[in-house]
């Protein structure tokens, strides 16, 4: 399972800069905050790759602020500024959250770890260890949750609306499409927490790969113009 993190940082940087691409054409905020949550997502999936052939408690501290803190968050906020339109409310929650992310860094980075802490083990995911390595004060916990479940609700929840209404519509067929697939690829992370919890630590790997796989087809797929099949039917 070690070479799947492999996979994931290179498929989610190369998300990254087809994001950054369209920021530059574009200038939409919510896409420059979306390659900021992708940049957090590839440093989280690229600490799997090097905690899997090394032992580095840096690291390790990057993965756990980087993968279950940051890149959700960064992510959901990206699409509060593509769908709240009152002047002033998104910029004062990315505002909110560059605060919030700020102190997460001051917490984890200075945050001890265990003295009785197992040997590392390199052959298991470090998601089935770092709670004996890291200790997690109940600020740095609550903070988690909160920032998890804030950037998963306003992603997969925007997402979700954004499909809903141009099902409602009948418009944009390749944009609906393209926001579930963004939806059900934004869930398979947090959704591989409860996996976790069971004691099955690999499974985060596989959903994170998955994951952003689906994240960056729907992208692709909503913002790829839709062919008119009838005029091309007629030019033929």
């Amino acid at each position: 399972m070690h070479i799947i993190p492999f996979f994931s940082t290179l498929v989610t940087f190369i998300f990254m800069i087809s994001v950054f691409r369209r920021y530059q054409k574009k200038h939409g905020i919510h896409l420059l905050l979306w390659t900021i949550g992708l940049i957090w997502y590839g440093i989280g999936t690229l600490s799997e790759v090097i905690l899997g052939l090394t032992y580095n408690g840096f690291i390790l501290k990057f993965w756990y602020l980087a993968g279950a803190m940051m890149a959700a968050a960064w992510l959901g906020q990206g699409t509060i500024h593509l769908l709240v339109r009152k002047r002033g409310v998104a910029k004062g929650m990315t505002i909110f959250l560059g605060l919030v992310s700020a102190l997460a860094a001051i917490l984890i980075f200075t945050a001890p770890f265990a003295a009785n802490a197992p040997a590392y083990q390199l052959t298991q995911a470090i998601s089935s260890q770092y709670k004996d390595i890291l200790t997690r004060n109940g600020l740095i916990i609550a903070l988690t949750i909160m920032l998890n479940i804030y950037g998963t609700l306003a992603l997969v929840g925007g997402a979700a609306y954004s499909a809903f209404i141009f099902w409602r519509k009948r418009v944009l067929f390749n944009r609906m499409v393209g926001n579930i697939m963004i939806a059900t690829g934004a869930l398979m992370p947090a959704m591989a927490g409860s996996f976790v919890n069971l004691g099955m630590a690999d499974v985060l790997y596989l959903s994170e790969l998955v994951g952003v796989i689906l994240m960056y087809s729907g992208f692709i797929k909503a913002t790829t113009p839709a062919v008119n099949v009838t005029a091309s039917a007629a030019a033929d």
